[in-house]
């Protein structure tokens, strides 16, 4: 058997779930329960349109909060394989926003990191290629790991990936043929694993002692800020403050040298780290910090966050009802996987909803909404139908994508169903 062998995943849809019943992080028990938003569909699970309806898996989505390390995370691991089957429909390069970040993370890491032509660059959940596409062109040596297909389609862009779910085994892999990395990314995946400490442990094997860790996820602040429910299904485990990745990581050595909010995802943070000790921390770690203590306690906030998610389900039915009872056509624009949680939590169906458009190269055309039959269709018919209304289920870009969908020639008007379900 050959080492990609021993790498590549079970086979998809095994059914494994695990209840959390202490932290994830300092493995305390006391969890508190912060949000329940019902039980939802893998985010990513589409079925062909035309295919019957049939027995499909739907889990708890429950938000729990840990007041010893104020971490927040989600009450059921499910099984990875379920959740990032082989044929996972999602690609970073078809994002402009996602583009423009990969490239703006180069050149900040370049002001802080300074790289020579032979360092090597990790990128753990590398997907097609597209943050490490930005390293390779700068002359530096690259390794991504990724274990769906989008794999094959990043090495045949010249970025070389192994197959395989991350661990001590694919890290070992890597550094047996690479030698050790300067810099190790995981971006937008860093909160989706489990077994997170031993995840660090893992890829601290692969850097070298002046190295650098470079992680994106969903900022536990710009949630609660922008009512960002959406963004809670079973591929986020966790929900990061800086302050509880800050508990995390200093449990593995590590301190944070660098951390900054990123517009991503609707809002991100971007943290830098190394060994203590190893490189010089800015001061904008602490004013991050010192913005999370000024912000308020969180359960205080989380409690206030559940009664805004209730209020603004009930606003968007009302204002979807109005606009339906006036014999509006609603048109869906955008199949991000948050867009599943919005559909499922509210419980928007095709008589709602007719159809939810996707850009032509989009892997999810042709197939169902997670848990709907609502179909995913070429953005196209937006233009040909020309509906009265358009809802931007990718509303935390609504600032690009309306702008340039009227551009086109869609003539109606758009719904931004968060923060606060409107009229744009």
């Amino acid at each position: 058997m050959t080492m990609t062998e021993m790498l590549l995943p079970r086979a998809a849809g095994t059914g494994r779930s695990v209840v959390v019943d202490r932290c994830q992080v300092c493995d305390d028990r006391d969890l508190q329960s912060s949000l329940f938003i019902g039980y939802l569909p893998p985010v990513n699970q589409m079925r062909p349109i035309g295919q019957r309806p049939h027995e499909q898996p739907t889990y708890p989505a429950e938000l729990l909060y840990c007041p010893r390390c104020e971490l927040v995370q989600l009450g059921l691991v499910v099984d990875p394989n379920v959740l990032f089957p082989p044929d996972y429909p999602y690609t970073s390069g078809t994002t402009k926003v996602l583009r423009d970040n990969f490239a703006e993370l180069y050149e900040d890491c370049r002001r802080i990191v300074p790289l020579e032509p032979s360092d090597l660059i990790v990128d753990i959940g590398s997907n097609d290629g597209t943050l490490l596409s930005n390293f390779k062109n700068g002359g530096h040596r690259v390794r991504g790991i990724e274990p769906t297909l989008m794999a094959n389609l990043a090495s045949e862009r010249g970025i070389p990936t192994l197959i395989s779910f991350f661990g001590p085994v694919a890290a070992e892999a890597v550094r047996a043929e690479d030698g050790p990395a300067a810099i190790v990314t995981a971006t937008n995946v860093f909160a989706h694993v489990e077994h997170v400490r031993d995840i660090v442990e893992s890829l601290l094997s692969m850097l070298r002692p002046d190295g650098v860790f470079i992680s994106e996820s969903h900022y536990l602040m710009s949630l609660i800020e922008t009512l960002q429910y959406d963004t809670i299904y079973h591929e986020h485990l966790r929900y990061y403050s800086l302050h509880s990745l800050t508990f995390l990581l200093e449990r593995h050595g590590l301190e944070v040298i660098h951390a900054k909010r990123i517009p991503t995802h609707g809002g991100s943070i971007r943290v830098y780290a190394a060994r203590k000790g190893a490189r010089q921390v800015q001061a904008s770690v602490a004013a991050i910090l010192a913005e999370e203590r000024a912000a308020g306690e969180w359960p205080a906030r989380l409690a206030r966050f559940k009664q805004d998610v209730v209020d603004s389900k009930l606003a968007l039915h009302a204002l979807l009802k109005d606009l339906k009872r006036q014999g509006a056509r609603i048109y869906g624009i955008g199949a991000p996987s948050r867009a599943s949680t919005l559909v499922n939590y509210t419980g928007l169906d095709d008589g709602i909803l007719e159809c939810v458009l996707e850009v032509k190269d989009s892997h999810k055309v042709g197939k169902y909404m997670p848990g709907t039959l609502i179909p995913v269709l070429d953005e196209a018919k937006l233009f040909e139908d020309q509906p009265e209304y358009a809802l931007l289920l990718s509303w935390h870009i609504a600032d690009e994508l309306a702008p340039k969908l009227t551009a086109k020639g869609f003539k109606g008007r758009y719904i931004a169903p968060l923060p606060a379900p409107r009229i744009l």
